[in-house]
């Protein structure tokens, strides 16, 4: 009987651990810097975020100066930085980074120009880069923007003043599949 109350309470404590250390769901936040906020940088957001500078997961409108996420976020991004892990939806500000994959569009207003300052994902991209300068690892969609970048294109368009895509080996040699290794104007791969 001793024994059986003593795994029970074990068991017990183990599920009140593991619950308190699993990230709650929240409908909004405020959040003055990720340490400095309503809710703590562990809880996801979806919903609305209204940050200085915040950093959640989030399946939510992020708005701020700085707006940092993680693990697999998605929805929009408004701000001058902001930075993810991977990403689904809008990003609009003067800086967007995205350390994994991204999917939809990477943006944002720069003086009277409809472009951000710099996009960059360095996994893969899947959908519309609007920059001055625009980096990908991987481009499936368009990049339009002073200096465009890829690694490598399964299926990309580049439009701007300076266009390179590192993977297309030849000049004008594999048309109409890929263009060339740089070009100005626009360059692409498919």
């Amino acid at each position: 009987m001793k024994k059986t109350v003593m795994v029970m309470l074990a068991g017990l404590a183990m599920v009140l651990i593991t619950s308190s250390a699993m990230a709650e769901t929240r409908s909004f936040n405020l959040s003055l810097t990720p340490d400095v906020a309503v809710y703590p940088r562990s809880d996801v957001i979806e919903g609305v975020t209204l940050s200085v500078w915040g950093e959640n997961q989030q399946s939510s409108l992020a708005l701020g100066l700085a707006n940092g996420s993680f693990g697999q976020s998605t929805g929009m991004s408004v701000g001058m930085l902001n930075y993810t892990d991977n990403y689904m939806g809008l990003q609009w500000g003067l800086v967007n980074y995205t350390k994994g994959d991204s999917s939809g569009w990477q943006g944002g207003f720069i003086f009277a120009f409809l472009a951000s300052g710099v996009n960059y994902t360095a996994g893969t991209m899947k959908g519309l880069f609007t920059g001055v300068v625009n980096y990908a690892g991987r481009l499936k969609g368009l990049q339009l923007g002073v200096v465009n970048y890829v690694e490598d294109s399964d299926a990309g368009v580049q439009i701007g003043l300076f266009n390179i895509i590192h993977s297309n080996k030849n000049w004008f040699s594999d048309l109409p599949g890929e263009l060339a290794p740089a070009m100005i104007l626009v360059n692409w791969s498919f």
